[in-house]
């Protein structure tokens, strides 16, 4: 394992870092995603079987939903996000939703709830799964629905082991210590999404920054505070309707960026000042998956009414469309919702939110092997992860498959949990902590 990360930390030419001091001990996940929001513990060797019976730590009852909120760990705590309904009346929802603001009818969105939901950040020990705190930042009447397939609090939390960031969007942006104090909050505004899909974008970490894209179907930006006071560093407007990406911090030649994908362009900012460095075209509508990183280049994807996954060297300027800044592509089989994963040299995908996976040479594009089938898995929105010379892909059906990083296609293990999960897994040293729609199990080896 120790080997095979240190060879993709070799080739990588460009450093990726979410900001975090301890983000390579495997005592911190400090992100969705972990590490660099890459989906790769620093080391470890987490279990290859597990079940309801065999290989569960402990597993404990969760309140309210926060079914998307991936957590995050700092040595022996972890953090999530939710939402609770006290359902306490709140405004009656109108019959019929208003129209977007972008154009297009809202039809398969959620409808306006009528009842006060808390909006919560949870501490629980990382150690027994015991509560240590459970901080309220709002609790109001949501302004419009959600899809049905998850909830209000789809957010996920970062740290960087002093403060925790939580934003629920149009819930704002809150600033925690590690014991729960509130140190600020800012008012972000209110999202109208498209069809009221709801929202699910998390903050990043870039330096002392705390970076936010506010994208839907009013007016979007991007923002970013400093990360210990608040105050705001800088905001600029985006031309784009609603996304769920989370952007992505990247050092290229000394000079912090941060990437954000969506329909219209992908761009590159500029840190220190919000100036655009580099933008590009490509991506499908809906853009949700979040970019990684590696050899030079940064991967991105998309699949909604179409399929995306372009490499895009690193360290251009201006307008890289259909330009030779594009290493290679991919035009069939890409992801949805779920994010690619970059492990060694190869670059793992889904296809559309399938039990269906491809892997490819990161730096060549070459095929290792397409559209293989994960049979027991019945939809995909958890992010995969790789960890121990093994990738994990976690099913909304609560079936995990292990299978090896290899250029053949080989499972390892089918784990089967009484669970829906749709939140991406977080790893500390040995253990995997998977959490579903009621639980958090944390996941390791019996001894």
């Amino acid at each position: 394992m120790k080997n095979l990360i240190l060879c993709q930390i070799i080739a990588v030419v460009v450093l990726l870092t979410a900001g975090a001091s301890g983000g390579s001990d495997p005592e911190y996940w400090p992100t969705w995603r972990g590490p660099n929001m890459m989906g790769i513990p620093a080391q470890g060797n987490p279990p290859v079987k597990w079940s309801e019976s065999k290989n569960i730590k402990w597993k404990v009852k969760l309140t309210g939903d926060g079914s998307g909120s991936s957590p995050i760990i700092w040595k022996d705590k972890i953090f999530f996000q939710t939402a609770v309904n006290t359902n306490k009346k709140g405004k009656a929802a109108p019959k019929k939703e208003e129209s977007s603001g972008r154009g297009g009818r809202r039809r398969f969105g959620g409808r306006k709830p009528s009842t006060i939901f808390k909006f919560n950040l949870v501490c629980l020990n990382r150690k027994t799964g015991n509560l240590i705190w459970e901080k309220t930042v709002n609790e109001l009447l949501p302004h419009e629905g959600h899809h049905g397939d998850h909830g209000f609090a789809s957010y996920s939390p970062v740290t960087d082991g002093k403060l925790v960031w939580a934003s629920f969007g149009s819930r704002g942006l809150h600033c925690f210590d590690m014991d729960g104090n509130l140190k600020w909050s800012k008012e972000l505004g209110k999202m109208s999404t498209v069809m009221s899909f709801g929202e699910g974008s998390s903050p990043s970490l870039a330096g002392d920054a705390v970076i936010v894209v506010f994208d839907h179907q009013g007016d979007s930006y991007i923002v970013a505070f400093n990360k210990k006071t608040g105050d705001l560093i800088w905001k600029k407007d985006r031309d784009e309707g609603t996304s769920w990406a989370t952007p992505i911090p990247v050092e290229v030649n000394g000079k912090m960026q941060v990437v954000a994908s969506a329909t219209n362009l992908i761009r590159s900012y500029d840190v220190k000042t919000g100036d655009v460095i580099w933008q590009c075209g490509g991506m499908t509508r809906n853009v949700i998956p979040s970019p990684v990183v590696g050899f030079g280049m940064i991967y991105c994807t998309s699949g909604f009414r179409g399929s995306a996954l372009k490499a895009i060297k690193l360290g251009r300027t201006g307008d890289l469309t259909d330009t030779d800044a594009i290493q290679w592509h991919v035009g069939e089989a890409t992801p949805y919702v779920p994010s690619p994963l970059l492990y060694g040299d190869k670059l793992y995908v889904c296809s559309v939110n399938k039990g269906v996976i491809s892997c490819y040479n990161a730096k060549t594009g070459k095929p290792y092997f397409i559209k293989e089938q994960l049979e027991d898995i019945k939809g995909i929105y958890a992010s995969p992860a790789g960890a121990g010379g093994r990738i994990y892909f976690v099913g909304r059906n609560g079936v995990t498959y292990v299978i090896k990083s290899s250029e053949k296609f080989e499972v390892l293990a089918v784990n089967k949990l009484d669970a829906k999960i749709d939140s991406s897994p977080a790893f500390f040293g040995n253990e995997i902590y998977l959490k579903s729609k009621q639980y958090l199990y944390c996941i390791a080896n019996s001894k």
